[in-house]
């Protein structure tokens, strides 16, 4: 249930975040403009309502088309949301949005899906143009007598849901569910899926909403943030809190202070303290902000405040962090916690137990016997760039020993029926059961240099290796009369780059993707989301940050970045010195994945490759 929460949350993030800053603007159009704003003005204010009505709509529907039908269901997803935003005037449909444009996109997919290799030669234009309309019409007819009214009426429900726990004062309740939520990485389902909707519909009727202040609110966060900082027996948490605290408060990143509630999961009693406390003031001063601060920044948050409540705006953040501080101080003072470098292997993948384990880690009590295991999946979110690398060089080391062991690698939750055994990081576990039931699981912190995947080389060697191999077991050559597409060019090599944050690095890394014509804008927003759900560094000082499997839509052709950091990058408690930013259709960046896995077996070359200013020579070791 968790899992599949996550990758909701995951999917409705990735309709709205490509396109926040559409939501800032119309937050901002309001704060400043309307009646009781900062620099009151009817005529700007006038802009309000469109926006809310129309343009923010259709941006989510036509976003959530082309996440699931590409370009094609990005079009048709802007035209199915107009059937229910003319259908339910009354009510913004920013939940409709994200129903009927996804639908929209899967509709189209299917269709291309079904003409593929049936299209009358120089009929291509015709029929994709027409079948865009004429499915676009259908889907608007539905969203108009279907869609639209049925998410008018949940959102009714929903909103007199909240009335009524604002009238018998139990709102502040909520945050008992909402900081679990978010150290659950589940934030993004009920921030964006629920509270946003509300608030966006209450504040067109009244000029602001309290359910925009209900999970962005960074005092519960800071508070606890503030506890480590004091009192922590452990000095990397308490040398690293406050970095953390900047990044958390004045950059809005909440999911900074998520490993520090982990080390200790009684801390996570102190933020839902805060936060009740504050939505308790909230409410009985009327409190509201007129649109969603995104991220949940200072910042952010006083920005989209009404100008006559600034000061019991901040009273609330002030609020939150004094009781959250209170109540995680005595816990942290008395606690054996774990260290932060334990809870961030556990929020992000949980490193094997310690190097010279006896056997791999094994998650669902099934060890298959050696001779009986014919085929290893390494799994990752998208199948694309970490469980690539891992497979390519597990597949080298094994091959000798085993030659009849198949060794590939897959997007978690599309594991084959005969898979033996999957390795995943600990995060995706949970998914990779539900694909491979059967399968043996593998837990491991990173997929290239991992003490899990040496005992997994043991157990699987313990068998002796098969004379005559078939060919069919080796690893599946390509065609050899396709030529190699050049994935990685000289433009793409940033030599020598000053030491940043992960976010930072990962960033830039898309900017530049997007600058060489590889992705869309919407990819690097997808990058920073995949980091979140488990991290992308694989061992050995090497990172490859990539998109999430719904951001593939976005890739418009196979390409590589590499970003070398001499002085490292943090990813956790490790640190890069080569970051790839990978891009990827079908497996065309496959063979550089495996020239890259070929570089790690030299240690001289990969060394040098994290330090020379000689971008033709890095070209030269992976062409």
């Amino acid at each position: 249930m968790k899992a599949a929460a996550q990758k909701f949350g995951k999917f409705l993030s990735g309709m709205v975040m490509p396109n926040i800053g559409s939501f800032i603007a119309w937050g901002f159009i309001t704060a400043l403009f309307i009646a009781d704003g900062w620099l009151p003005n009817a005529q700007l204010a006038s802009i309000q309502t469109p926006i809310l009505t129309y343009l923010l709509p259709i941006l989510i529907a036509s976003q959530g088309g082309k996440m699931i039908g590409g370009d094609r269901g990005r079009v048709m997803g802007a035209i199915a949301i107009m059937g229910c935003i003319v259908g339910s005037p009354e009510t913004p449909m920013l939940m409709g949005a994200m129903a009927i444009g996804p639908l929209a996109g899967f509709v189209i997919k299917k269709f291309d899906e079904a003409m593929d290799g049936h299209m009358p030669a120089g009929f291509e234009m015709l029929i994709n143009n027409f079948s865009v309309g004429i499915l676009g019409m259908l889907m608007t007819i539905i969203g108009y007598y279907v869609i639209g009214p049925v998410m008018s009426a949940i959102l009714g429900v929903l909103s007199a849901g909240v009335e009524a726990l604002v009238n018998m004062s139990l709102l502040p309740l909520a945050a008992i569910f909402i900081e679990p939520a978010k150290v659950l990485f589940l934030n993004n389902a009920i921030n964006q899926g629920v509270f946003t909707p509300i608030g966006i519909t209450q504040a067109a009727e009244a000029g602001k909403s309290i359910m925009y202040m209900l999970e962005p609110n960074p005092g519960p966060g800071l508070g606890v943030l503030l506890a480590y900082w004091m009192f922590s027996k452990d000095k990397m948490t308490k040398d690293s809190a406050p970095g953390a605290i900047i990044i958390h408060f004045l950059g809005g990143i909440h999911e900074i202070y998520f490993p520090y509630v982990l080390m200790n999961p009684m801390v996570i009693i102190a933020p839902i303290a805060g936060n009740i406390c504050a939505i308790l003031f909230y409410t009985i001063t009327g409190c509201g902000l007129v649109g969603a601060p995104s991220p949940g920044s200072i910042i952010a948050f006083m920005a989209m405040s009404p100008r006559p409540q600034m000061l019991l705006t901040i009273l609330g953040v002030i609020i939150a962090t004094g009781v959250s501080f209170v109540v995680a101080s005595p816990i942290i003072k008395m606690s054996g916690a774990k260290s932060l470098e334990d809870a961030q292997g556990q929020m992000a993948s949980m490193k094997a137990e310690s190097k010279g384990v006896a056997a791999p880690v094994v998650t669902n009590n099934i060890k298959k016997e050696a001779g009986s295991v014919k085929k290893v999946v390494f799994a990752c979110d998208a199948g694309m760039g970490s469980s690539a690398m891992g497979a390519t060089k597990f597949r080298n080391r094994v091959k000798a020993a085993r030659p009849d062991l198949t060794v590939i690698n897959t997007s978690v939750d599309n594991i084959p029926a005969d898979c033996d055994i999957a390795v995943v990081q600990t995060t995706l576990v949970e998914r990779a059961m539900k694909s491979a039931p059967n399968a043996q699981m593998v837990t491991i912190g990173n997929f290239l240099a991992d003490p899990a995947l040496d005992a997994l080389y043991a157990q699987l060697t313990t068998v002796a290796s098969t004379p005559a191999a078939p060919a069919a077991s080796a690893p599946a050559p390509a065609a050899p009369a396709a030529e190699k597409k050049q994935v990685l060019i000289k433009e793409g090599i940033k030599l020598n780059q000053k030491p940043v944050t992960k976010e930072q690095a990962i960033q830039a890394a898309g900017e530049l993707m997007c600058e060489l014509g590889y992705v869309g804008p919407a990819y690097v927003d997808a990058m920073q989301e995949r980091e979140k759900l488990v991290t992308t560094y694989m061992g050995m000082g090497i990172a490859i940050p990539h998109g999430t499997t719904q951001a593939k839509g976005t890739v418009k052709k196979t390409g590589i970045v590499c970003f070398q950091y001499p002085e490292g990058v943090p990813f956790g408690d490790e640190k890069a010195n080569l970051v790839f930013g990978i891009a990827g259709i079908g497996d065309e960046h496959l063979d550089l994945l495996a020239k890259i896995c070929e570089a790690l077996e030299d240690e001289e070359i990969l060394e040098k490759m994290k330090t020379t200013d000689d971008a033709d020579w890095i070209l030269k070791q992976l062409s």
